[in-house]
């Protein structure tokens, strides 16, 4: 039986270019993994292709880039026996086929020439095993060994080989098969999915920067909590985000008990998701509980409580990211903030003064709306009549913030009153008095004494000055 023909695939102008350098060097080529996936499934245009040839893949590079008008700078690996070039919006990728063996305490493989077979069994999943003919013969034809498509069909995440193996080889595939499973909704095959669970220990060997590309790619998905589950279900989360699994469970004490504030959390995650793509929100949405755990406490007159846990979970925020190797920087900041703001709107929903409102909408700033986004994201109510109160309290808050804004200029706001003007006024050189009027002044708007004018504030000043015993200056 002949094998289909998926030319189709293949009407970029780049696969020209590479069949005929191919042809000249008389290197079997093909286009292989990802490129190919995604076009079974229909995924859109794809920014990378793999390509393998059949001896030297940095060769062919080479050949190609010859070919093209525009003569591409080819980057070399030697080290992994690659090359890469970018043609128009696509960035290519050249090896030569190879076949891979692995020792126990490292991921990276020791490497030997091999044939596309050899090549194909080291592939993670069959649904990444396809490869398409770039043969001037058989140009188009598919090769399926696996029989991925059927896997494609059935939306299953299987290995080519003993899911054992390919898991202990090379531990990040756990995180992987995780990720393509809550990426594509796709289902990992029972023995697959328990080979993952009696490796999970060897996810130790895998830097933390890999994982977290993964986490990333799992939380940036439709449907993030798919992979978190898994990751729970596999054990490979206790490893990665003990924060997380610690918020597992349901504690009963005298007849009461609290929700599980795990799947909660999830639940959270899959909410935001619904109305962002940003992944810095999602991961704020994935933390801001994270401090219930060392909070919880049992009160026989208010029953289980968490308190403080807002200030306690963004200080492990900090913690998490460093353990983790993510950016110590304005992204951590950013989840930081959400995770210590993320009950402020919900006090205020249900008693929503001025005050307040200016307060909330200057301590947020620019993430008012973040926020708000993150708390609404919270309400996981099953009661439908306290789902519906709870939005319509968040509906109120909103609009008195629009109002204040409006009235007020509250939102990243600067004291109308500067520093220098103290100091010129009451001819003042730098003192703990500037700073205690700069603060009298703010909290005297915030609290709606004073509007946010500089007349309103100048007053003020004097005033706040006098009371102080300071002079105005001539």
């Amino acid at each position: 039986m002949p094998n289909p023909n998926y030319k189709n695939a293949l009407t970029h102008p780049i696969f020209q270019h590479i069949r005929t350098a191919a042809s000249e060097l008389q290197l079997d080529t093909y286009v292989i993994g990802g490129f190919v996936r995604d076009f079974l499934l229909k995924r859109g245009e794809a920014k990378d292709i793999d390509v393998v040839a059949v001896g030297s893949g940095i060769q062919l590079a080479e050949k190609v880039a010859q070919l093209l008008p525009h003569k591409p700078k080819v980057k070399v690996f030697k080290t992994y026996g690659t090359a890469m070039l970018r043609f128009k919006d696509i960035e290519i990728e050249f090896v030569g086929a190879r076949k891979e063996s692995y020792n126990e305490n490292s991921r990276n493989p020791i490497v030997e020439n091999g044939s596309l077979k050899d090549d194909q069994d080291r592939r993670d999943f069959t649904i990444n095993a396809f490869a398409l003919s770039l043969n001037t013969e058989t140009f188009g034809d598919l090769l399926d060994p696996f029989n991925g498509l059927k896997d494609l069909d059935n939306k299953i995440i299987r290995t080519p080989l003993e899911p054992g193996i390919t898991y202990s080889d090379d531990p990040l595939r756990m995180m992987r098969a995780i990720r393509f499973a809550t990426q594509l909704n796709f289902k990992i095959e029972k023995q697959s999915l328990n080979a993952i669970s009696e490796h999970k220990d060897r996810i130790k060997i895998i830097t933390k920067e890999r994982i977290v590309e993964e986490l990333n790619k799992i939380l940036s998905a439709p449907i993030p909590s798919i992979g978190f589950l898994l990751l729970e279900k596999t054990g490979l989360l206790e490893y990665i985000l003990p924060e997380l699994t610690a918020l597992k469970g349901i504690d009963e004490v005298e007849g009461q008990r609290h929700k599980d504030n795990f799947y909660h959390t999830l639940e959270v995650v899959d909410n935001i998701s619904v109305h962002t793509d940003n992944v810095w929100l999602r991961w704020a949405a994935l933390l801001h509980d994270i401090g219930k755990a060392p909070t919880k406490k049992f009160s026989k007159k208010v029953g289980w409580t968490f308190h403080g846990h807002e200030f306690v979970g963004s200080k492990m925020v900090f913690k998490l990211f460093k353990r983790l190797k993510m950016p110590l920087n304005d992204k951590m900041k950013f989840v930081q903030k959400m995770v210590l703001m993320s009950s402020r709107p919900i006090v205020i929903a249900s008693n929503v003064t001025d005050s307040a409102v200016r307060r909330l909408v200057f301590d947020a700033g620019d993430h008012i709306d973040d926020l708000m986004m993150l708390c609404e994201a919270d309400i996981t109510t099953k009661n439908p009549k306290r789902f519906k109160k709870y939005h319509n309290n968040f509906k109120i808050v909103r609009q008195k913030m629009v109002d204040v804004e409006e009235r007020d200029h509250i939102r990243n706001f600067q004291p109308p009153v500067s520093g220098e003007l103290i100091m010129k006024t009451f001819d003042l050189t730098p003192c703990k008095e500037i700073g205690i009027i700069k603060d009298a002044i703010k909290e005297a708007i915030l609290e709606g004494e004073i509007p946010n004018e500089f007349d309103a504030a100048f007053t003020f000043m004097l005033t706040k000055g006098k009371a102080l015993g300071l002079k105005k200056g001539v």
